[in-house]
């Protein structure tokens, strides 16, 4: 979460490749296996600062400039993109396996303290732990919406979960408010071909 500048192995920027061109490709390759379960469910795992997101698909990789904070927002658009995207795919095949999203609202996890670590910023670190202190829930707390989303009955597929409170940063699962920036078919349909492109796996291709 808001990394400098690191590639995978597999030269991808550190953010989008982890975030969502992991999760792309692991969906893929599980595809068949989750198809020949009963009730298959896939849950994406975003966050709020999705909605903070402009995803670049002219420049994914981060070649031409990189911001940690707008790589971070960029790959969580791209999860909660793939996800609607994911249902919507399954639906035109008329398969029962349902795509949903979740996102944690504000958990104190070691999460947040990753990018201080890296950069070696001690202050960083403070500034994460007095935030995390005074406004985040716990981490059991935050693991509620994707538990949710993937063992209860109440969502179905295309359903977003985070909590109900505090615009979102802690609660209770309730259905999450969809941005603007994650209804776009058209930047989804497009992320889905560059990631099949990028990763080397293909599926449901249109």
């Amino acid at each position: 979460m808001f990394l400098p500048l690191r590639r995978t192995r597999d030269g991808f920027e550190m953010q989008m490749g982890t975030n969502h061109l992991g999760h792309f490709a692991l969906t893929g390759l599980l595809l068949e296996s989750l198809l020949a379960a009963p009730r298959p469910r896939v849950v994406g795992m975003t966050s709020g600062f999705n909605q903070f997101g402009r995803l670049p698909l002219d420049d994914l990789n981060a070649e031409r400039g990189y911001n940690r904070y707008l790589a971070y927002c960029h790959s969580k658009q791209a999860n909660l993109l793939f996800s609607l995207e994911l249902q919507r795919r399954a639906g035109q095949r008329g398969v029962l396996l349902q795509s949903l999203a979740a996102h944690p609202g504000y958990a104190a996890t070691n999460l947040q303290y990753a990018a201080p670590a890296m950069s070696g910023s001690r202050l960083g670190r403070w500034a994460m732990k007095v935030a995390n202190g005074a406004f985040a829930q716990s981490a059991e707390m935050g693991a509620l919406p994707a538990l949710s989303a993937l063992t209860e009955q109440r969502w179905y597929g295309g359903a977003y979960v985070g909590p109900d409170r505090w615009l979102e940063t802690r609660g209770y699962p309730a259905a999450a408010r969809i941005p603007r920036n994650a209804r776009d078919l058209g930047l989804a349909a497009r992320l889905w071909a560059l990631s099949e492109e990028l990763t080397g796996v293909r599926f449901w291709s249109e």
